[in-house]
Parts: structure tokens; C-alpha cells; sequence
């Protein structure tokens, strides 16, 4: 049975744990590898090498750490059909599918490699008579990044590029589910001439998470997963003093108004609502329907649905895949047997055989107090709420606890503009179903889709990953020098 190990100064390691996780194929249901989950050990002596590494890394030129993220990019890119036949392998999204999240993650890297750029302070000369001040941004030290599933190369490239290239150290702990990218991805690093302990991997569960946030050494925390556990590692670790940014959950409404293009809008609900098997934060899980569209937009919906063809990614034709795993299809699926909307298509028997597949389903009707519409299934579950108006659907969004994104489907362009300015979601889509913003743009929602005050990759970043600091500096001629217990004066 394949062994998936920790990695810590550039080298794969057992570590001192005895806990073995199992790592299932969701395309057959069985166990393909172990996960050899990490103690509290495992982790301090990953945080200790990359506390040894930091002050050498971060002595290193802004040229030179830039170099390393060149060379990652250019390794990545010539692997990337290696790396997304293995996260396709584990995770079960299509290969095409594991493609894109790989070329995603790229984007991140090649923003990364503009560091000598974005590391740029502020200066001003005579602020005060001979005296100037300039601004400067450094490294926190080690930081560390906890991952998800659903997307297992693209989210870590999203932190450790920008907190690498900005003078931090690194420990990373991914997903027990499809752990093997992230020792892909650290064999990378270290052939892209990375210095050991500057980039760890620590697998394993919340015993690895726990010791992550009390390790004192680590100075921030990113994550990515449910709102619940978002807001526990936001909570412990800034109780420990450490700086957090932690994504949580969505519930992604996607408006049509009547004047909608009703096919491009059906087509981008499938996409976005399907790609991934649903399992995206960024998934659309609401059509809200806006006054005479719903009966054609639904019925446009469920034709494209019936099309759809559910196979493992061995299956060149396969469209959409399995779900991560047997607990979490099983719950999934026990949506349709929910009270509060009308079933239209269900996905229970889209595919015979093994493995932890669901095909997609359609429930239209869907009354706002009812489980589709209040929990995030993140499944392939798309539901369809009726409303009168631009004010009732613009409402549900508004009112809704997550704030991740939404879209809005129109010709009108002053709707369009109003939408955008009065939608409460960090993220908003103008006939656009998945507004994932582009790298040099930063990716975060609202209320309870974030815990943190800076979102995650681009400019913000940047900015979680470094700290500020201002320094006044005076060279006056010796004869001048003298005492002076007034307030500095700058005029």
C-alpha cells in the first residue's frame, strides 16, 4: 500500500506517528494509500526547520527568491498533465477539470514572480528639514497554510507562492483526503534550487491543525474549508496572537432577470453549478429566478442536465465526476429526500458501478426555509428560488450569512451596475457564474465566508503575508546637534 509521507527539509520523511489515514478512489471506492498523519512532533520539527531556514531566506534577494518561483513556474508547467492525472486520481474531478486547477494555481505563481515590484515602499524626501521617511514591508517568519479537497494543487500554490516570495518560511498541511500533490509540489519547489526547511509538508488531521495554532513559532495562519472550522482557526489563532485569514463556506445565488439570454444563462448554471461535482466554494448552489423566466430557464437547465454524461476520469467522455467520498455522498444525496422543493431531476442513479457518484440534480421551488436552500450541500445540488422582482432576489442575496459571491444574468447594463453596487458578497459576477478574480486581484468573501480582515492571494496577499514598518532618518551636520524636548517638528 502506497505511503504518503511528511516532508521536511527537503525530503520525504515517516515522522514519529502511528495513525494511518486511508486515501480512498472515489472512482471505485477503494483504498488506494495511507496518509501517515502527523503528531504534535511531526509539526514542531517542521516548524523548527523552517525557523532554521527563514533568516536565510529571507536574506535572500528579492531577485533571487523571485528566480525560485520562475523556475517552480516553468517545472510546474511542464508537469502539469503529471500533477492533475494525481489530484484527478485522488480528489476524482475529470481530468480536464484538474487541468484547469492546476493552470489556476499557475496564475499565482507567475503574480508571485513580480515580487520585486510589489515589495516596493513608499518614500519621501524633507519631510521634515533634512530628514526623510520611507516605508518598507518584511517577512512575518513562519507562516503556515491548511488546505482543502476540493482543490489540492491550486489553493496551497495560492498562499505558499506569495508568503515564499515575500521572505517567510513555510509548513503546509493539506487535505488527508488527496494528500500526494503537495510532496509533488515540494519535490518542485526544491528542484526550483529552494533551501531546505524553507518549504515543509505536515499530513495528517486536526491533531496536525491543533498543533499549528498553539505551535508559538508560527506567526500566521492561512485556511481554507467550512465555516464552522474557519471560524475555530480564526478564533484559537488569534487567541495565540497569530495572524489569521480563514475562508469558510458559500451559498453562491446566481440571479436572472427576464431580459436575461436564457440559453448562455442555463449553460453557465450547469457549468457552475456541476463543474467539480460541486464541490467549489465558488459553485453556484441558487438559481434565483426573477418573474416570467423561471419556466424556460428551468426547462433549459434540466435539458443541458440530461446531457451531462458522470464517469470516473478514466472515461475520456466522463463530464463530471465522483464525490470526495462514501460519507459525504451519502449525505449529499439525502438532500432529495428533503421536504421544500420540487425535485426535477434526480441524480441518485446517474451512474451504475462502484465509487461515490451522484449525478447532478435539479430541485425547483425551493422554499427559503428549507435545508437546500439554508445549508451548504456542497454537492452537485442546484436549487431554483422563484421572486417577483430585482429587489426580492437582491434581498435573499443580502440576507443570506455567507458572502462569498454572486452573479447576476442581464442585458440591462444600468441593473447590472446597480447590482454590483448594492450586492453584500465580496465577490460579484455581471453574466459571469463564477467571479473567481484573476491573480493580480485578491480572492475572499464577506460575513461568514471570512474570518480574517485581508483576503486571500494578489495584492492582500501580499499584504497578510508581510508587515509594515516606517523608518525616519536624519543625517545633520555634527555642529548642529542638540538637545530638544519639544514634539518633532516637521516645519
Amino acid at each position: 500500500m502506497k505511503q504518503v509521507k511528511h516532508w521536511i527539509d527537503n525530503a520525504a520523511v515517516s515522522g514519529t506517528g502511528t495513525r494511518r489515514l486511508p486515501v480512498w478512489d472515489p472512482a471505485t471506492g477503494a483504498q488506494q494509500a495511507e496518509v501517515l498523519a502527523a503528531t504534535a512532533a511531526d509539526v514542531r520539527a517542521a516548524v523548527e526547520s523552517a525557523r532554521a531556514a527563514q533568516p536565510g531566506w529571507r536574506a535572500a534577494s528579492l531577485s533571487r527568491r523571485a528566480e525560485v518561483m520562475f523556475r517552480f513556474r516553468e517545472l510546474v508547467d511542464a508537469q502539469r498533465k503529471e500533477i492533475a492525472a494525481l489530484l484527478s486520481a485522488e480528489h476524482g474531478k475529470t481530468v480536464a477539470d484538474a487541468l484547469g486547477e492546476v493552470a489556476r494555481g499557475l496564475e499565482n505563481v507567475e503574480f508571485a514572480t513580480g515580487a520585486p515590484h510589489l515589495l516596493k515602499g513608499g518614500f519621501s524626501e524633507q519631510a521634515a528639514t533634512g530628514v526623510d521617511v520611507y516605508s518598507i514591508r518584511q517577512p512575518l517568519g513562519v507562516v503556515a497554510g491548511i488546505t482543502p479537497f476540493n482543490f489540492p494543487a491550486m489553493v496551497p500554490m495560492w498562499m505558499f507562492c506569495n508568503a515564499l516570495v515575500c521572505g517567510n518560511t513555510f509548513v503546509l498541511k493539506p487535505s488527508e483526503k488527496d494528500p500526494s500533490v503537495s510532496l509533488l509540489l515540494a519535490d518542485l519547489l526544491m528542484q526550483a534550487g529552494l533551501p531546505p526547511g524553507a518549504f515543509n509538508v505536515v499530513q495528517g488531521d486536526r491533531e496536525a491543525v491543533d498543533a499549528l495554532i498553539a505551535d508559538p513559532d508560527i506567526a500566521a495562519l492561512s485556511f481554507v474549508g467550512s465555516t464552522p472550522v474557519a471560524r475555530h482557526v480564526y478564533e484559537a489563532g488569534t487567541r495565540a496572537g497569530k495572524r489569521v485569514q480563514a475562508l469558510g463556506g458559500a451559498k453562491n445565488h446566481m440571479v436572472v432577470l427576464p431580459d436575461a439570454d436564457v440559453p448562455a444563462a442555463a449553460d453557465a448554471a450547469v457549468s457552475a453549478g456541476f463543474g467539480s461535482a460541486g464541490e467549489r466554494c465558488m459553485a453556484v448552489s441558487v438559481v434565483v429566478a426573477v418573474g416570467s423566466v423561471g419556466d424556460t430557464l428551468v426547462d433549459a437547465i434540466a435539458e443541458r442536465i440530461r446531457q451531462i454524461r458522470v464517469g470516473p476520469a478514466s472515461d475520456p467522455d466522463a463530464e463530471m465526476g465522483p464525490l470526495i467520498s462514501r460519507e459525504h455522498r451519502d449525505r449529499v444525496a439525502g438532500y432529495l429526500d428533503a421536504a421544500g422543493g420540487q425535485v426535477v431531476i434526480d441524480g441518485r442513479d446517474a451512474h451504475d458501478g462502484p465509487g461515490f457518484f451522484l449525478g447532478p440534480c435539479l430541485v425547483d421551488h425551493v422554499s427559503t426555509d428549507s435545508v437546500f436552500y439554508t445549508d451548504e450541500i456542497f454537492g452537485p445540488v442546484l436549487s431554483v428560488v422563484r421572486v417577483d422582482s430585482y429587489e426580492e432576489a437582491l434581498d435573499l442575496v443580502n440576507a443570506n450569512p455567507y458572502g462569498n459571491g454572486t452573479a447576476l444574468f442581464t442585458r440591462d447594463g444600468g441593473a447590472a451596475r446597480q447590482f454590483q453596487y448594492d450586492a453584500v458578497c465580496g465577490m460579484v459576477g455581471i453574466n459571469v457564474p463564477i467571479p473567481v478574480p484573476v491573480a493580480y486581484y485578491s480572492f475572499g468573501g464577506w460575513k461568514s465566508s471570512l474570518f480574517g480582515d485581508l483576503h486571500m492571494y494578489g495584492p492582500e496577499g501580499i499584504a497578510f503575508y508581510t508587515r509594515a514598518k516606517v523608518v525616519t532618518s536624519r543625517w545633520p551636520d555634527p555642529a548642529t546637534s542638540a538637545v530638544d524636548l519639544g514634539f518633532p517638528k516637521v516645519r
